[in-house]
């Protein structure tokens, strides 16, 4: 059985579930999503309440050791001290879920990321994102495509360390898309 989506040119969301053809057109997306899911016999859950102004939610996820359990005694003091407006959590490896201030994601995230590393010399490399070729709202600077663009960079960061690369070989490279 599949759900699908699509967001219409009216700004409408339209719903159908491949197994019974079940189709319906809204204009609250989750409105959608609710009717697809009850169809299916799915148990819907609705998203979290938006966050206050100047925060944003993400998910970091600590990706590096395959083996390292959520309770490694490698993240005893980030289950005990998480940074503030953090939660440990288990995601097939140590994380933590976070609403966190910044004037954007990417700030918010970068924040976070720093003060990790220097209290807990845990470098978080993911936000947990599973497929990042597949986005939606690309013109929504702190949504979902903001989330992608910070895990791909911290991917990106982790992957280029483990070949023997450093800071200035990514902003070199940063720098050559003349990225302003």
């Amino acid at each position: 059985m599949g759900l699908h989506f699509h967001r219409n040119d009216d700004g409408t969301t339209t719903g159908r579930n491949d197994a019974n053809g079940f189709t319906v057109t809204h204009a609250e997306e989750e409105e959608v999503k609710r009717q697809l899911y009850e169809d299916a016999g799915w148990e819907y859950t609705p998203p979290p309440a938006p966050v206050t102004p100047g925060h944003h939610r993400f998910c970091l996820v600590h990706e590096e050791d395959p083996g390292c359990g959520v309770e490694d005694e490698s993240y005893a003091g980030l289950r005990v001290r998480p940074p503030e407006g953090c939660v440990p959590a288990d995601h097939g490896h140590f994380a933590l879920e976070c609403e966190r201030p910044g004037k954007t994601l990417l700030d918010a995230v970068a924040g976070t990321v720093a003060e990790v590393r220097r209290d807990h010399g845990v470098v978080m490399n993911s936000l947990g994102v599973e497929k990042p070729g597949e986005w939606f709202d690309a013109g929504t600077r702190n949504g979902y495509a903001a989330e992608v663009v910070a895990h791909l960079v911290l991917m990106a960061a982790h992957r280029s360390r483990l070949l023997g690369y450093g800071r200035k070989d990514l902003v070199r490279l940063l720098d050559a898309t003349g990225i302003e």
